[in-house]
C-alpha cells in the first residue's frame, strides 16, 4: 500500500516539478500564433479549449496498453511500478511533451516530417512508411481487443466478427468527419469516463481489503511464471509501454497541436495527460497483483487464459463494481482502445497526406487515402491477436526511440540541455535492440549475446551523437566564417 501512493506521489511530484524543467528547456512563447490559428482548415486545424484538448489526448494515448500492458506487466511484479514511475515522469511524459511542442514549432508537421527535419531525408523516408505501418498496426489492434470484449458482453446478440465490423464503420466516420464533429464532442466524455473507471476501481479495491505487494529489497526480482523467457529486462520494457513511454503517442500529439490556442497549455496537455495515464497503469498494476490473492495467482491466471487481459479486465471490474458497474467499467474499457484507433488511421491519414501534399479539405482527397488503409488494417485483424500485439509492441517502443533521438538532435542544434532527452534514448536503443535479438519474434539468441549487442549499440549510439554535435558545430562556424 505504501508502495502504490508513494508512486502516485512521485508521478504527481513529476509533473508539477520536472515537466516545468522541461518546459523551461523547450522555451515557449505565449504571446506566437499557433497552427490552429495561422492554418485553419475546418478539418485538422482548428482551436479548442485545452481542457478538452487534454481530455482528446488522454484517451487518443491509452487504449488498451495502461490497462492491459499493466496487467499483463504485473506479472513481473512490484518492479513494474518502478518502470511505471519513473518511465512516465523521465522518458513518457518528456517524450509527449516535445513531440507536442515540435509540431507546434513546424506548423502541426507529422512526427515523420519532423524526424525529416532533424535526422535526414533517409531516415524520414524510411519513417514515413514505418509509422503507417504501425498505425494501421494500431488500429487493427484497437479492433480486436474491444471487438473482444463487446462480443463477451453480447454472447446471444452479437460475435466477434459483428463487433469488428461496427467499430470499422465507426472508424471510418470518426477518420473522415472534422475533429470538432466526431473526436471534440465525445472523447472528452470517455476520457472522463476512463479516469472515473479507475478511481472507483482503486476505491472498491482498498474498501473490500485487498493487500497491493510492496516494493522492497526481498521481492525485487522477477515473479514471471516464465523467467528464462522473459527476463525484467528488456520485456518489462516492452510490454508496458503506454504506461511509461510509447511511441504511439508522438503520432498523436500533432493532432491536438493543431488544436492548442496557446504554448502554454503545451505542459497541461501532452506532459499531464502522459502522467494521467501513469496514473492509471499504476492502479491496472497495482489491482492486477492483489485481486487473484498475489502475483503468483495472477501469473496462473495469465497463464490459464492464454495471456488473455481482457479476461482479467473482465474478472476485475465484475468483482470489484458489480454487474452494472463492471459493464460500466468495461464500456470505459472499450471506449479506450477504440478511441486511440481511429486517432491511430487519422494520423495514418494525415501522415500520408504530409509527404504526399494532398490536401484534406475535400472529403475526397480523405477518401483516396483512407480507403486503403483501412482494407490493410482489415486484412491485419486476421492475423493472431498475441502476434500482431508483440509486432506493435517492438514497432511502438522503436517509434518512440527514434523521437527521443530526434529530439536530442533539435535540443543540441539549438544549444539546449539535451541530457534530458539523451538519457532516456540511450536506454530505449539498449532495450529495443536486446529486445530484437532476444525475443521469438526476433533472432532468438541467447540472454548474453542479446545484452551485449544490445548495450554496445546503446553507448555506440552515445558516443555517435557527440560527433556529430562536434561536427555540427563545427560546420557552423565555417559557414558563420564564410559568410562574415
Amino acid at each position: 500500500m505504501i508502495t502504490f501512493f508513494v508512486s502516485i506521489l512521485i508521478l504527481l511530484l513529476g509533473y508539477f516539478f520536472y515537466s516545468k524543467i522541461i518546459e523551461r528547456i523547450a522555451g515557449i512563447d505565449p504571446n506566437r500564433e499557433t497552427p490552429a490559428y495561422s492554418m485553419t482548415d475546418g478539418v485538422d486545424y482548428m482551436p479548442l479549449p485545452w481542457w478538452r484538448i487534454f481530455l482528446i489526448q488522454f484517451l487518443n494515448i491509452a487504449g488498451l496498453g495502461p490497462i492491459f500492458g499493466a496487467v499483463a506487466g504485473a506479472m513481473w511484479g512490484p518492479v513494474a511500478f518502478i518502470w511505471i514511475v519513473l518511465g512516465s515522469v523521465f522518458a513518457g511524459a518528456v517524450h509527449d511533451y516535445f513531440s507536442g511542442m515540435l509540431s507546434i514549432k513546424h506548423k502541426g508537421l507529422s512526427i515523420t516530417e519532423i524526424v525529416g527535419i532533424y535526422m535526414g531525408v533517409g531516415t524520414k523516408q524510411f519513417m514515413r512508411g514505418f509509422t503507417v505501418l504501425l498505425m494501421v498496426i494500431v488500429g487493427a489492434v484497437f479492433i480486436m481487443g474491444p471487438a473482444k470484449i463487446l462480443s463477451g458482453l453480447t454472447p446471444d446478440f452479437a460475435s466477434t466478427t459483428f463487433w469488428v465490423w461496427i467499430v470499422f464503420a465507426y472508424y471510418l466516420l470518426a477518420t473522415m468527419l472534422p475533429i470538432d464533429k466526431v473526436i471534440g464532442r465525445i472523447y472528452p466524455v470517455f476520457g472522463f469516463a476512463l479516469l472515473f473507471m479507475a478511481v472507483g476501481l482503486i476505491i472498491a479495491l482498498f474498501v473490500k481489503g485487498y493487500h497491493i505487494p510492496e516494493l522492497n529489497l526481498s521481492n525485487m526480482k522477477n515473479f514471471h511464471v516464465n523467467t528464462e523467457d522473459f527476463p525484467i529486462f528488456p520485456m518489462l520494457f516492452i510490454t508496458i509501454a503506454c504506461g511509461a513511454i510509447s511511441g504511439f503517442h508522438a503520432t498523436q500529439s500533432p493532432l491536438m497541436a493543431r488544436c492548442l490556442t496557446n504554448e502554454k497549455y503545451g505542459r497541461r496537455v501532452f506532459s499531464g495527460a502522459m502522467i494521467t495515464e501513469g496514473v492509471v497503469a499504476l492502479i491496472w498494476a497495482a489491482i492486477s497483483m492483489s485481486f487473484f490473492g498475489g502475483i503468483h495467482e495472477l501469473n496462473e491466471m495469465m497463464t490459464a487464459n492464454s495471456g488473455n487481459a481482457a479476461f482479467i479486465v473482465n474478472e476485475i471490474s465484475n468483482s470489484l463494481l458489480g454487474t452494472f458497474g463492471g459493464f460500466l467499467a468495461l464500456l470505459g474499457v472499450v471506449a479506450a482502445p477504440i478511441t486511440s484507433g481511429d486517432t491511430a488511421f487519422r494520423s495514418a491519414r494525415l501522415i500520408v497526406a504530409d509527404f504526399m501534399k494532398f490536401k484534406q479539405g475535400p472529403i475526397k482527397n480523405r477518401l483516396l487515402i483512407s480507403i486503403p488503409l483501412f482494407l490493410i488494417g482489415f486484412l491485419l485483424t486476421q492475423i493472431d491477436f498475441s502476434i500482431i500485439w508483440r509486432y506493435f509492441a517492438w514497432a511502438n517502443q522503436t517509434l518512440a526511440m527514434v523521437v527521443l533521438w530526434t529530439t536530442t538532435v533539435y535540443l543540441a542544434q539549438e544549444r539546449k540541455f539535451y541530457w534530458v532527452t539523451l538519457m532516456p534514448a540511450v536506454f530505449m536503443t539498449a532495450v529495443i535492440v536486446t529486445y530484437l535479438f532476444f525475443a521469438p519474434e526476433g533472432f532468438s539468441l541467447s540472454e548474453e549475446i542479446s545484452y551485449t549487442i544490445g548495450i554496445a549499440t546503446a553507448v555506440l549510439a552515445f558516443v555517435a551523437f557527440f560527433f556529430y554535435r562536434k561536427n555540427y558545430f563545427t560546420k557552423e562556424l565555417v559557414r558563420l566564417s564564410v559568410r562574415d
